[in-house]
């Protein structure tokens, strides 16, 4: 029996570069559908589909390759982290982050301001005594920045992320104003 390179070795390496395009596109599409992209996701979606019916194509043209299927299998997996890889690069979206320090937060306020970051702080008590509790709403390509200060003003801050959909208003710096106008045009 000869040994067909095309067959053991180059469709398996197709279909499982296939398979990374398609489930990554899918995984980006996913997450743009859940934000409200309601033009991009479906011009994603039909090239997921499209590569993935090349690919399950070849598969099904070949059911005696082995091969296939586990490159099938792993390029399946290897798309789901190169998708959220993709994504966590890109930051789409806008997140909200609530923090709870017990500490005083004039100075964690003033510097958030200084650096362009728009709050709102109010006094709250917590389970052990008073606290602040400060909302704000920037960027997801911000967010790391903005945990490094709280971070570096109370390292043992509660903080919550949340993603948020649609933003109206506030006080943005000038590339979370950017995002939020698009926000607003894309829920419309």
């Amino acid at each position: 029996m000869e040994f067909d390179m095309f067959t053991y070795l180059w469709l398996p390496l197709l279909i499982f570069f296939a398979r990374i395009c398609d489930v990554t596109i899918g995984t980006l599409r996913i997450i743009l559908v859940s934000k409200g992209h309601k033009y991009l996701a479906p011009v994603l979606g039909f090239v997921e589909v499209f590569i993935w019916i090349i690919a399950i194509g070849q598969i099904m043209e070949n059911l005696d390759n082995f091969m296939g299927y586990l490159f099938y299998a792993a390029g399946f997996a290897t798309g789901n982290y190169i998708g959220m890889i993709v994504e966590e690069k890109i930051a789409l979206g806008i997140v909200g982050l609530r923090v709870v320090t017990a500490k005083p937060a004039e100075i964690l306020i003033e510097t958030l301001t200084e650096k362009g970051f728009g709050l709102t702080s109010m006094p709250a008590n917590g389970t052990q005594g008073p606290v602040s509790v400060l909302f704000m709403t920037v960027g997801r390509k911000k967010l790391k920045e903005l945990i490094s200060i709280v971070n570096e003003f109370n390292p043992g801050a509660f903080y919550t992320v949340e993603d948020i959909r649609l933003v109206n208003q506030g006080v943005f710096n000038s590339n979370q104003k950017e995002r939020r106008n698009f926000s607003l045009r894309k829920g419309k």
